[in-house]
């Protein structure tokens, strides 16, 4: 199967980048010049809120308000500091046509910036002052995701051919922007939260057995496994399911593919996979597997404080009220368990036996 995408398909230029780069310096330097504080207004989001009973505008991709930097204010002037330096290495990155990662940006000037999530924060600013993404501003993440199945592509003309080899495991591409040439013969795509789920299926061969491709981000996903994901979603239309443990942690996964997270909250449009579909672990498949007691383990007082806080997002009451269910039965029993606990049975038992019976008897929300 071949198609085309169309999630980024109006993604800015890098021309268009550094006019606003420009833009935004000269207004800065005109007010310092005229005697005037400048005042930079950065649109602020959120994918949630916790007022599920609430009509809000949490789904619709727009800014809830404006946050104003200004040096005016003395809390302002290091983050404004931080913010000018970012931006004049992200005008070099493309004036230059080459990448960096923010680990990169960390250490050009780590005296000032002090700690990583400064960094971090200013290039979540920079890609919303800009209009655009991160991998738009040439910065990078070091990709931790991984895929195989039954998918070929292409990624700076380097040619991934998976099909040749389906449980081996390729790394997902970082430069999704460059991916082409995508064909598949695949019957769907698996999402697994954890590597060592995957290396599961990989080592019972479960691509040659079901015709399918298995992605994992390692845990949360980053952005290039997100983004490659949304690209596969969106050129393949294939039905696409994702496999976490039945735990509050992997459930803020699942959600992080379908929703989006807070932290991106503005490139949330592009991140998310609104397609997804869950596919367990569901509490009551620890009865229907029939999982022994002692493979379930209790819910730590810090699991239950975030299972409250994530019952409370707007989304799940809004858009899956299932998954709520779900969620607020794990929090009842006070119990969870890991996928693998279903190697109680025999090792290839979630490959042979729970996957499949899931998937071919409609077993999903």
């Amino acid at each position: 199967m071949e198609g085309k995408h169309s999630r980024w398909s109006s993604q800015p230029r890098p021309c268009d980048l550094l006019r606003k780069i420009r833009e935004l310096t000269r207004a800065i330097v005109e007010d310092l010049s005229n005697g005037r504080s400048p005042e930079i207004l950065i649109d602020r989001f959120r994918n949630y809120c916790t007022k599920p009973d609430s009509n809000c505008y949490c789904s619709s991709d727009l800014p809830i308000l404006k946050e104003t930097l200004t040096l005016r204010r003395e809390s302002h002037l290091r983050r404004l500091d931080v913010l000018l330096r970012v931006l004049v290495i992200v005008q070099q990155l493309l004036q230059e046509n080459r990448h960096g990662s923010k680990r990169d940006i960390y250490y050009m000037h780590p005296s000032v910036f002090s700690d990583q999530s400064i960094v971090d924060r200013a290039i979540n600013d920079i890609c919303i002052l800009m209009q655009c993404s991160r991998h738009n501003l040439n910065v990078v993440s070091v990709g931790k995701g991984l895929v195989m199945g039954w998918l070929r592509f292409s990624e700076a003309g380097n040619m991934f051919d998976c099909i040749n080899r389906p449980n081996t495991a390729f790394p997902v591409p970082i430069h999704v922007e460059e991916v082409k040439d995508i064909v598949s013969v695949a019957k769907y795509i698996l999402v697994v939260e954890k590597e060592s789920v995957f290396q599961r299926l990989a080592n019972d061969q479960f691509c040659n057995t079901n015709h399918c491709i298995v992605i994992t981000g390692g845990g949360y996903p980053d952005i290039s496994t997100r983004r490659f994901l949304g690209l596969l979603v969106d050129t393949l239309h294939l039905p696409t399911y994702c496999l976490v443990d039945c735990d509050p942690y992997g459930f803020d996964i699942l959600s992080t593919y379908r929703f989006g997270s807070m932290q991106l909250a503005y490139d949330a449009k592009f991140l998310r996979v609104p397609e997804i579909l869950w596919l367990g672990g569901f509490l009551l498949d620890s009865e229907k597997y029939q999982l022994p007691q002692q493979c379930l383990l209790p819910l730590t007082a810090q699991d239950k404080r975030k299972t409250e806080a994530m019952l409370r997002r707007c989304y799940l009451q809004r858009e899956v009220p299932e998954w709520r269910l779900e969620l607020q039965l794990m929090l009842e029993r006070g119990v969870k368990f890991e996928l693998e606990a279903l190697s109680v049975h025999e090792l290839n038992f979630l490959s042979a036996v729970y996957i499949p019976s899931k998937i071919e008897g409609g077993v999903y929300i």
